[in-house]
């Protein structure tokens, strides 16, 4: 099976590497361009584009996905089938190409999360496990016709590094399962059903803002989501305080109010409960654990935060 890869990010690297040492044969990949980033605006690749060189495979990194001199570059590769992680949307033009169809593996159970941000949306709304899918592309995003599905639970110590991480290697699994079956016709797709469908869009700046006024719970649920980067935050003494570890808690005060110091974390009072936090990062500093926040912080019992 000819395969043309389409991703970006360090999500997308373990399923190229899982193609890369199966029988298939991985005849490019199709990443952005290089973009300006960090304080020196130094031109940066992708983290598959990076990948795609340590493997000396032709990469492409086009602007437009319509433009007619890419769609001839990609007839010529000959792909028998494109595999797409963590890309752009593809246009029918594109994605047409592959004689066996294009799919795309995406990070939830869908029809449920479909949308650009499905690992966070998870964990904001606080659920007990996701998963994968594989599914053909159509033109509206998310929404076609099933292969392959893989539930993954939801562990209470789970934030957003670690739950991206655990569904980026079972990813990879999922997608050499997907192409094999393919290849062999033993997948039988199947409609995802509408009425099941909800959505996780982008998430914005205003949705990593810590409102000790909800539940301690759902306090915790958003640190977990943000955490480690780009991380849930309040504020203190006019300076900006993400929050990277925490957990809930008894306690009774004001919303924002500190109600303890310990030795390796201090809690937060929130509308019901509290928030025992034990990692933390102050405004132009480095993360650090609460216990070293508190050495130097002069953070007070009574003191409000937010």
């Amino acid at each position: 099976m000819r395969i043309l890869f389409l991703g970006t990010p360090e999500f997308a690297v373990p399923s190229l590497q899982a193609l890369l040492d199966s029988p298939h044969q991985v005849v490019g990949v199709m990443t952005v361009p290089d973009r300006p980033q960090g304080r020196g605006r130094k031109l940066r690749s992708s983290p598959v584009k990076t990948h795609a060189l340590a493997a000396d495979l032709p990469i492409l990194q086009p602007e437009d996905l319509k433009a007619p001199d890419l769609l001839e570059k990609v007839r010529a590769l000959a792909p028998d089938l494109m595999v797409v992680v963590a890309f752009r949307i593809l246009p029918p033009e594109l994605y047409d190409i592959p004689t066996m169809g294009t799919f795309n593996l995406h990070a939830s159970l869908l029809p449920r999360y479909r949308g650009a941000a499905p690992i966070h949306w998870a964990l904001l709304n606080g659920d007990e496990e996701t998963g994968l899918t594989t599914f053909f592309l159509e033109r509206r995003v998310d929404t076609g016709n099933i292969l392959l599905q893989q539930t993954v639970p939801i562990r209470d110590e789970d934030d957003l590094g670690s739950l991206h991480d655990r569904l980026s290697a079972a990813g990879a699994d999922l997608v050499l399962q997907t192409v094999t079956g393919i290849e062999t016709g033993r997948i039988k797709p199947r409609r995802q059903d509408p009425a099941a469908a909800t959505r996780a869009p982008k998430v914005t700046r205003e949705d990593r803002i810590l409102d000790f006024s909800e539940p301690a719970i759902q306090c915790w649920r958003r640190a977990r989501a943000f955490a480690p980067a780009p991380g849930a935050v309040t504020q203190r003494q006019g300076k900006q305080l993400k929050i990277l570890a925490c957990r809930p808690e008894k306690g009774d005060g004001a919303p924002g109010q500190i109600l303890q110091l310990a030795d390796d974390h201090f809690l937060i009072a929130c509308r019901e409960g509290a928030l025992a936090v034990y990692r933390v990062q102050p405004e132009g500093k480095r993360a650090m654990s609460a216990a070293a926040f508190l050495l130097g912080s002069k953070l007070s019992v009574g003191e409000m935060l937010g």
